[in-house]
């Protein structure tokens, strides 16, 4: 059970940008071909970074009991993976969200600003 808790941690961070996407129409709702694209290519990036890193005797594994084990190549443990598709779906939920407060003044999305604004609510 221990070998999985961060590759666990990993898991309920990526639900949870999942979650958070979904509720805010953030990434992947608003337009799933693009975002899948482009977390693709910042994973690749990221990936081919890290690979290099490695080459270059720069990167290591660090040692845990918390980890699988698994390895894609020498030093990049599985987790790694996990780990930089939290980091691009992240950077990509925040950069949506923040120009949408500098356009609209608000976090949330229009069509659920709509109702309330019809209503006279807040």
């Amino acid at each position: 059970m221990t070998p999985l808790v961060y590759l666990g941690c990993l898991a309920v961070s990526l639900a949870g940008m999942a979650v958070l996407d979904w509720r805010l129409v953030l990434f992947f709702r608003a337009a799933p071909v693009r975002a899948g694209i482009v977390l693709a290519a910042g994973l690749a990036f990221f990936l081919v970074w890290d690979l290099s890193g490695i080459a270059l005797g720069i990167f290591h594994r660090g040692r845990s009991e918390y980890m699988t084990g698994i390895m894609l190549a020498p030093e990049l443990p599985l987790e790694e993976v996990f780990f930089l598709a939290f980091l691009c779906y992240l950077a990509m939920n925040l950069y949506r969200l923040l120009s949408r407060r500098l356009r609209t003044g608000s976090f949330v999305p229009p069509a659920a600003r709509a109702p309330a604004a019809r209503t006279g609510n807040r």
